[in-house]
């Protein structure tokens, strides 16, 4: 092999380690380091496996900031803009089940403020069936201060207001969340 073949499988092998490098895998479903809404980046913080049972995988969820933390309270009380990826894991997760543990989220919630009208507008922006593989975004827009709900890349709904968003986000790293070890993997723990 001569000295150019060398250098070119080296140079490969580095590109290769580094775009490896720029993504998690997180129970067979890609979660790259750097997510782009609008205009705003953020960075993987952490993610994990939301199942109920033990044994039923439901969905991966990752959350992206714009600086990394591990402060839960802090997070959740931030009027920064951050987002919270999530893909359907399982057919066994309908609309109806994610509806209902979306619910259960909100009334388990120690923090911020929503109305069962904004519930009511929520089951109303994911009305569709999900499939494994749906991707569902909850990004905080600090300039706007809303809230928007993607359903893979196309926006469902808004919601107004950081008492929402802390609310919201509180499902999943409040005091009482959806599940303590999702909670810690977002966390990056």
């Amino acid at each position: 092999m001569n000295k150019s073949k060398i250098t070119l499988t080296i140079v490969t092998l580095v590109i290769t380690i580094s775009l490896c490098a720029q993504e998690t895998n997180i129970d067979g479903i890609e979660f790259q380091h750097e997510l782009s809404i609008n205009d705003d980046t953020f960075t993987f913080n952490g993610g994990g496996l939301r199942e109920k049972f033990s044994f039923l995988d439901l969905y991966v969820g990752g959350l992206y900031l714009s600086k990394t933390s591990s402060d839960a309270n802090q997070i959740v009380m931030s009027s920064n803009s951050m987002a919270i990826r999530i893909v359907i894991a399982s057919k066994l997760v309908s609309r109806d089940r994610f509806i209902e543990a979306l619910e259960e989220g909100f009334k388990n919630t120690t923090v911020g403020k929503y109305t069962s009208l904004e519930i009511e507008r929520f089951k109303e922006y994911l009305s569709d069936p999900f499939e494994p593989g749906d991707e569902i975004i909850l990004f905080y827009s600090s300039k706007e201060e809303k809230t928007i709900i993607y359903k893979n890349a196309e926006i469902r709904g808004k919601f107004l207001g950081l008492p929402f968003k802390q609310a919201l986000f509180g499902i999943w790293l409040g005091d009482n969340p959806a599940q303590e070890s999702l909670k810690n993997q977002m966390l990056g723990f």
